[in-house]
Protein backbone atom coordinates (compact mmCIF):
# COMPACT_ATOMS: atom_id res chain seq x y z
CA UNK A 1 0.00 0.00 0.00
CA UNK A 2 1.21 3.55 -0.81
CA UNK A 3 2.35 6.38 1.19
CA UNK A 4 -1.14 8.37 0.09
CA UNK A 5 -3.10 5.17 0.44
CA UNK A 6 -2.23 5.14 3.90
CA UNK A 7 -1.97 9.09 4.93
CA UNK A 8 -5.70 8.88 3.56
CA UNK A 9 -6.60 5.60 6.04
CA UNK A 10 -5.11 7.82 8.94
CA UNK A 11 -7.11 11.02 8.23
CA UNK A 12 -9.72 8.79 7.75
CA UNK A 13 -9.78 6.87 11.39
CA UNK A 14 -9.07 10.00 13.27
CA UNK A 15 -12.36 11.71 11.86
CA UNK A 16 -14.23 9.16 11.85
CA UNK A 17 -13.78 8.85 15.33
CA UNK A 18 -13.61 11.59 17.64
CA UNK A 19 -9.97 11.54 17.67
CA UNK A 20 -7.92 14.40 16.32
CA UNK A 21 -7.22 15.21 12.93
CA UNK A 22 -3.98 14.26 11.27
CA UNK A 23 -1.25 16.70 11.61
CA UNK A 24 -0.74 17.06 8.39
CA UNK A 25 -3.41 18.81 6.13
CA UNK A 26 -5.73 16.50 3.77
CA UNK A 27 -8.45 19.17 3.53
CA UNK A 28 -9.40 20.94 -0.26
CA UNK A 29 -10.49 24.61 0.85
CA UNK A 30 -13.85 25.84 -0.59
CA UNK A 31 -14.00 29.03 1.26
CA UNK A 32 -10.37 30.19 2.59
CA UNK A 33 -11.42 32.57 5.70
CA UNK A 34 -14.78 34.15 4.54
CA UNK A 35 -15.56 37.18 6.24
CA UNK A 36 -19.29 38.34 6.94
CA UNK A 37 -20.52 41.79 5.74
CA UNK A 38 -20.33 42.60 8.97
CA UNK A 39 -16.27 41.76 9.07
CA UNK A 40 -16.61 38.96 11.37
CA UNK A 41 -13.61 37.01 10.80
CA UNK A 42 -15.20 33.31 9.57
CA UNK A 43 -13.30 29.72 10.76
CA UNK A 44 -12.02 28.29 7.37
CA UNK A 45 -14.71 25.76 6.24
CA UNK A 46 -13.46 22.86 4.30
CA UNK A 47 -14.55 19.48 2.82
CA UNK A 48 -11.86 16.67 4.08
CA UNK A 49 -11.08 15.05 1.20
CA UNK A 50 -10.72 11.35 2.27
CA UNK A 51 -14.34 11.78 3.82
CA UNK A 52 -15.96 13.49 1.09
CA UNK A 53 -17.38 10.45 -0.62
CA UNK A 54 -19.36 7.61 0.55
CA UNK A 55 -21.46 4.72 -0.21
CA UNK A 56 -24.62 3.13 0.23
CA UNK A 57 -24.49 -0.60 -0.47
CA UNK A 58 -27.64 -2.79 -1.78
CA UNK A 59 -29.49 -4.92 0.78
CA UNK A 60 -27.38 -8.54 0.87
CA UNK A 61 -24.85 -7.06 -2.02
CA UNK A 62 -20.95 -7.64 -1.51
CA UNK A 63 -18.99 -5.07 -0.70
CA UNK A 64 -17.35 -4.22 -4.31
CA UNK A 65 -18.30 -1.27 -6.69
CA UNK A 66 -21.20 -3.57 -8.32
CA UNK A 67 -23.00 -3.58 -4.90
CA UNK A 68 -23.28 0.02 -4.39
CA UNK A 69 -26.85 1.55 -4.69
CA UNK A 70 -26.18 4.76 -4.26
CA UNK A 71 -22.30 7.28 -3.61
CA UNK A 72 -22.66 10.35 -1.25
CA UNK A 73 -20.23 13.36 -2.22
CA UNK A 74 -19.99 16.55 -0.14
CA UNK A 75 -19.23 18.91 -3.21
CA UNK A 76 -19.17 22.35 -1.40
CA UNK A 77 -19.33 24.26 2.02
CA UNK A 78 -19.86 28.24 1.54
CA UNK A 79 -19.15 29.65 5.71
CA UNK A 80 -20.41 32.91 6.62
CA UNK A 81 -20.09 34.57 10.12
CA UNK A 82 -20.87 37.32 12.86
CA UNK A 83 -18.96 38.02 15.72
CA UNK A 84 -21.19 37.52 18.94
CA UNK A 85 -18.51 39.05 21.77
CA UNK A 86 -16.70 35.74 22.74
CA UNK A 87 -18.21 33.09 20.17
CA UNK A 88 -18.85 33.36 15.99
CA UNK A 89 -22.22 32.32 14.62
CA UNK A 90 -21.71 30.49 11.75
CA UNK A 91 -24.33 29.88 8.89
CA UNK A 92 -22.80 26.92 6.96
CA UNK A 93 -24.24 25.74 3.41
CA UNK A 94 -23.00 22.51 2.44
CA UNK A 95 -23.59 20.97 -1.28
CA UNK A 96 -24.57 16.87 -0.97
CA UNK A 97 -24.68 15.28 -4.02
CA UNK A 98 -26.84 11.18 -3.88
CA UNK A 99 -25.25 9.45 -7.37
CA UNK A 100 -27.05 6.05 -8.27
CA UNK A 101 -24.79 3.01 -8.31
CA UNK A 102 -24.87 -0.13 -10.26
CA UNK A 103 -26.99 -1.69 -7.69
CA UNK A 104 -29.89 1.39 -7.23
CA UNK A 105 -32.60 -0.76 -8.47
CA UNK A 106 -36.01 1.02 -8.08
CA UNK A 107 -34.31 2.85 -5.63
CA UNK A 108 -35.38 6.80 -5.73
CA UNK A 109 -33.74 8.43 -3.08
CA UNK A 110 -30.90 7.69 -0.30
CA UNK A 111 -30.29 8.76 3.09
CA UNK A 112 -26.34 10.01 3.90
CA UNK A 113 -25.15 11.65 7.62
CA UNK A 114 -22.08 13.62 7.28
CA UNK A 115 -20.87 15.93 10.29
CA UNK A 116 -19.10 19.07 10.77
CA UNK A 117 -16.47 19.71 13.38
CA UNK A 118 -14.59 22.46 14.31
CA UNK A 119 -10.60 22.05 14.98
CA UNK A 120 -8.47 24.38 16.48
CA UNK A 121 -5.22 25.16 15.62
CA UNK A 122 -3.21 22.10 16.49
CA UNK A 123 -6.13 20.44 14.93
CA UNK A 124 -7.86 18.67 17.66
CA UNK A 125 -11.18 18.66 17.36
CA UNK A 126 -12.90 21.10 19.65
CA UNK A 127 -16.40 19.89 18.64
CA UNK A 128 -18.22 17.77 15.92
CA UNK A 129 -22.26 17.19 14.86
CA UNK A 130 -23.85 14.90 12.93
CA UNK A 131 -26.54 15.46 10.27
CA UNK A 132 -28.49 13.64 8.27
CA UNK A 133 -29.72 14.53 4.75
CA UNK A 134 -32.30 12.57 2.57
CA UNK A 135 -31.71 13.08 -0.95
CA UNK A 136 -34.28 12.40 -3.68
CA UNK A 137 -33.44 11.80 -7.25
CA UNK A 138 -35.97 11.79 -10.00
CA UNK A 139 -36.41 8.45 -11.94
CA UNK A 140 -35.11 9.78 -14.78
CA UNK A 141 -31.93 11.41 -13.72
CA UNK A 142 -28.47 9.63 -12.35
CA UNK A 143 -27.98 11.69 -9.67
CA UNK A 144 -29.68 14.57 -7.77
CA UNK A 145 -28.31 17.47 -4.96
CA UNK A 146 -29.10 19.09 -2.12
CA UNK A 147 -27.99 22.20 -0.30
CA UNK A 148 -28.17 21.83 3.68
CA UNK A 149 -28.38 25.03 5.67
CA UNK A 150 -26.54 24.82 9.08
CA UNK A 151 -26.69 28.11 11.77
CA UNK A 152 -23.92 27.12 14.18
CA UNK A 153 -22.43 29.38 17.46
CA UNK A 154 -19.03 28.39 17.67
CA UNK A 155 -17.41 29.72 21.37
CA UNK A 156 -14.05 31.20 20.53
CA UNK A 157 -12.99 30.27 24.06
CA UNK A 158 -10.27 32.92 23.60
CA UNK A 159 -9.45 31.89 20.52
CA UNK A 160 -9.58 34.15 16.92
CA UNK A 161 -11.65 32.68 14.38
CA UNK A 162 -8.75 32.47 12.24
CA UNK A 163 -7.05 29.77 14.75
CA UNK A 164 -9.96 27.40 13.80
CA UNK A 165 -11.12 25.79 11.08
CA UNK A 166 -14.58 24.04 10.04
CA UNK A 167 -14.20 20.33 8.48
CA UNK A 168 -16.80 18.70 6.70
CA UNK A 169 -17.05 14.65 6.14
CA UNK A 170 -19.06 11.51 5.79
CA UNK A 171 -19.22 9.72 9.05
CA UNK A 172 -17.85 6.22 7.82
CA UNK A 173 -19.01 3.10 9.27
CA UNK A 174 -15.67 0.60 8.81
CA UNK A 175 -16.98 -1.61 5.54
CA UNK A 176 -16.68 1.71 3.96
CA UNK A 177 -13.25 2.47 4.50
CA UNK A 178 -12.56 -1.08 3.76
CA UNK A 179 -14.36 -0.25 0.56
CA UNK A 180 -12.54 2.66 -0.18
CA UNK A 181 -9.19 1.04 0.54
CA UNK A 182 -9.63 -1.61 -2.21
CA UNK A 183 -11.30 0.43 -4.66
CA UNK A 184 -10.19 3.73 -4.62
CA UNK A 185 -11.65 6.35 -7.00
CA UNK A 186 -14.76 4.25 -7.44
Amino acid sequence: MGARALLMLFGVALLSGCGTVASLNPFSSSSPQATAPSGAPCPSAVVLRPLAQTAVFAAGAARQPIGVAFYGLLSDVDARCEGLGGAVHATLDVVVIGERGPAAGKGDSVDLQYFVAVTGADQAILSKRSFPVHIAIPADAKRAGITDHIEETIPLGGRSPGDLSIVVGFQQRPEIVDFYRHYRGR
